[in-house]
């Protein structure tokens, strides 16, 4: 497996050319399977050519994935794009469906090199323990042995990828529930896995959300045991909880009781660590009155936090306020594009409607996940420093308009809701 040891991970070059014997070269026929260290896995034809000046390159039409083994840890990784004399368009995801690097342009025969940084992980936590996963969770590319990236977009190029370890990098551990986790399968999304996109390549985005979790589930499935165990002084934890930890049952926590003492514990185990905790209130779900205004579903939850973080003096991120803004300024119908609403038949195996006022779909995500950044900026929150320098001022009563919003679907589909609501 790459990545064991000092100055061993690798550099893959694409096309026909030529390579040095440390250089490993990657062809439309270069596979991944199970049994090979990398490869290519593609969703349509893949084509390699080379530019005017040589440089070798592929390049597709349908989104492809590239695959390498590598053990648990951030890599600090350098994309090549372009080389096609038609120039190209591509978009990057990571692992599962993590947005890092959208719409990235090149001219003709020219190349633009692009750097990210990933997490890659497993459940385990040391020799005996690890993360309970739920059975869906199992075959997640979250959570295998290797790192993925997703090339896609109108015309997706790549040339050459660099990868380098980068484990002492501060890491943004987010926890929480579906409307923060790396959804896998389109149309789902979350504003969790759209953050990376608007960070600068210094800071890593570990998103250990779940779909379903309670404060007291996370806890006990040693998702937090796990956050724990790789958390460095000064690494960040970002907290939405609510949506679940309301219901009935034996996960429910009462709002200004049971539920702020969970979020204490969880608090001071991360400053334990030496780590910054983050407390996010929770998005509000779709349900408007009779005048066009979201009702409140989450009652005394987002409230509760908000008296927490006064009392704790820490940082808020009130994204429930702040999802209030943008539902109601998309309106009780238009508000439906930012979530799962899709008439039957918009996937494969649909035959049922989807109509999910919890759930959004990648424009909602991406939308919610400005308004977290920009609630870093208006605050000039310590992280802050990582923003990206072309970050523009989002106001959530002025969302963008969904005619702008360009999002090249995954070929992973599953029309099945996620846990929670």
């Amino acid at each position: 497996m790459f990545g064991k040891k000092k100055n061993a991970e690798p550099k893959f070059y694409f096309g026909e050319g030529k390579v040095l014997k440390s250089q490993k070269h990657i062809s439309p026929s270069s596979s991944y399977t199970s049994d090979k260290e990398f490869g290519i896995i593609p969703s349509g034809d893949i084509i390699s050519n080379k530019s005017e000046d040589k440089t070798h390159f592929i390049e597709s039409k349908k989104p492809f994935y590239f695959s390498v083994n590598l053990p648990e840890g951030h890599y600090e990784i350098e994309l090549t794009f372009g080389g096609s004399p038609n120039g190209s368009l591509t978009t990057v995801k990571a692992e599962s469906r993590r947005l890092m690097l959208e719409n990235i342009i090149t001219d003709k025969n020219k190349t633009v090199k692009k750097t990210i940084v990933v997490d890659v992980r497993t459940p385990k936590i040391n020799d005996s323990t690890s993360i309970r996963l739920k059975p869906r969770e199992k075959p997640y590319l979250n959570w295998d042995n290797k790192l993925t990236l997703e090339f896609t977009g109108e015309s997706p190029c790549i040339s050459a990828i660099e990868i380098e370890r980068a484990d002492k990098l501060p890491t943004i551990f987010l926890a929480g529930n579906s409307t923060v986790t790396d959804q896998e399968y389109e149309p789902w999304a979350s504003w969790g896995q759209m953050f990376p996109n608007f960070l600068k390549p210094n800071v890593v985005v570990a998103n250990f959300a779940e779909s379903g979790e309670t404060l007291l589930a996370f806890k006990r499935e040693k998702r937090l045991g796990k956050i724990l165990s790789l958390m460095k002084k000064g690494d960040y934890l970002f907290m939405e909880f609510a949506h679940n930890d309301q219901k009935p049952g034996g996960n429910h926590l009462d709002a200004f009781t049971t539920y702020k003492a969970e979020l204490k514990y969880y608090i001071a185990e991360a400053k334990k660590k030496g780590g910054i905790p983050v407390l996010v209130t929770s998005t509000n779900r779709r349900r408007f009155d009779e005048n066009g205004k979201i009702i409140n579903t989450l009652e005394d939850y987002p409230e509760a936090m908000r008296q927490l973080a006064k009392e704790e003096n820490m940082m808020l991120i009130d994204l429930n306020a702040m999802s209030k803004e943008f539902y109601e300024a998309l309106g009780p119908e238009k508000s439906k594009k930012a979530f799962v609403h899709y008439p039957a038949n918009s996937y494969l195996g649909q035959d049922k409607a989807l109509a999910d006022d919890t759930h959004f779909n990648p424009y909602g995500a991406y939308e919610l996940a400005k308004c977290v950044v920009q609630s870093i900026v208006t605050q000039k929150l310590s992280l802050k420093k990582y923003i990206r320098n072309d970050w523009k001022i989002f106001d959530p009563n002025q969302p963008d308009a969904l005619n702008d919003f360009r999002w090249y679907e995954s070929p992973s589909v599953n029309v099945l809701k996620p846990d929670g609501n």
